[in-house]
């Protein structure tokens, strides 16, 4: 049977550059802020890295600028929050499977948090079910945790009840923790928004979206719940069509709006090779917070 995190690392190396692939290893070191650190080694400096990070002893023997690396001396847990339900077994916004998307990130999260010496734990779930994977720290563990992901996002799966899964995290996750939350394309309601804000005071909390399919792009798209589709009619209808497509739009902008107000790094990923930019792009938000 294939290895989905050598998959995942296979892909990462081949689609991610180089740059890309050192500054969300430096992003997520220093993810957790006041963890005490402690030297590792020297590396070629890349752009993004801080000045204060640079030996200028060892650059000038080198002629080369090099900078420190560090690994964190206080170990954390990272808990992949994944929304099982069938919806999440539908077409993510550029036509790929949205369970792949999800793998994607947890392998890219999950093996970067085994190299520093982090563990991983899972807790997902739909309407009906609960999964959880304890917390561990190896390369072993991290693919049982993926495959527990992939086995769990089926079509025939019951609903998402994305509420129910973060109260059972709220209520057991007792420990500060990296939360990483992993869901559908839908609006928080009251009740999401306030677990949000009590997730957000007890963990690191960081989100992703995984988008949904352009109904216009993809003719024959389909709703996994009941079926539906777009009418082939109301495709010829501009006005309606440009209503549908800023109806989307402010979907969109008012999710990330509504993370922003809440101060909870998040990003909409709609491909697999986007996960490794879009990953840089959340760490660099959460250090920024």
């Amino acid at each position: 049977m294939d290895s989905l995190l050598v998959r995942i690392k296979s892909r990462m190396f081949i689609h991610a550059h180089r740059k890309a692939l050192h500054l969300l290893d430096g992003e997520y070191g220093s993810l957790v802020t006041g963890r005490s650190m402690d030297f590792e080694d020297l590396r070629s400096y890349v752009a993004g890295d801080e000045v204060r990070d640079i030996d200028w002893k060892a650059t000038a023997r080198h002629g080369a600028t090099l900078v420190r690396r560090y690994t964190a001396l206080r170990r954390q847990t990272v808990y992949f929050v994944l929304d099982t339900g069938r919806n999440m077994a539908a077409r993510a916004a550029d036509g790929e499977r949205k369970s792949d998307i999800a793998l994607a990130v947890v392998g890219v999260l999950g093996y970067l948090a085994v190299r520093h010496g982090d563990e991983v734990a899972l807790l997902s779930g739909d309407a009906e079910r609960t999964i959880r994977l304890p917390a561990r720290s190896s390369e072993d563990h991290l693919e049982r945790v993926l495959r527990a992901i992939d086995a769990a996002h089926r079509l025939d799966s019951p609903q998402s009840d994305l509420d129910r899964t973060l109260r059972i995290v709220a209520r057991t996750v007792l420990r500060r923790a990296i939360v990483v939350v992993v869901t559908d394309d839908a609006v928080l309601g009251p009740e999401q928004t306030k677990l949000v804000r009590r997730l957000r005071a007890q963990h690191e909390l960081v989100w992703v979206t995984v988008g949904d399919i352009d109904p216009l792009r993809f003719t024959g798209a389909t709703a996994v719940d009941d079926g539906w589709r777009i009418p082939e009619v109301l495709r010829t209808d501009r006005r309606l069509t440009a209503e549908l497509t800023r109806s989307i739009e402010e979907e969109v902008l008012g999710r990330q709006t509504t993370f922003d107000d809440l101060g909870v790094p998040h990003r909409r990923v709609g491909r697999v090779d986007d996960v490794v930019p879009s990953l840089l792009h959340l760490l660099k938000a959460r250090s920024r917070a």
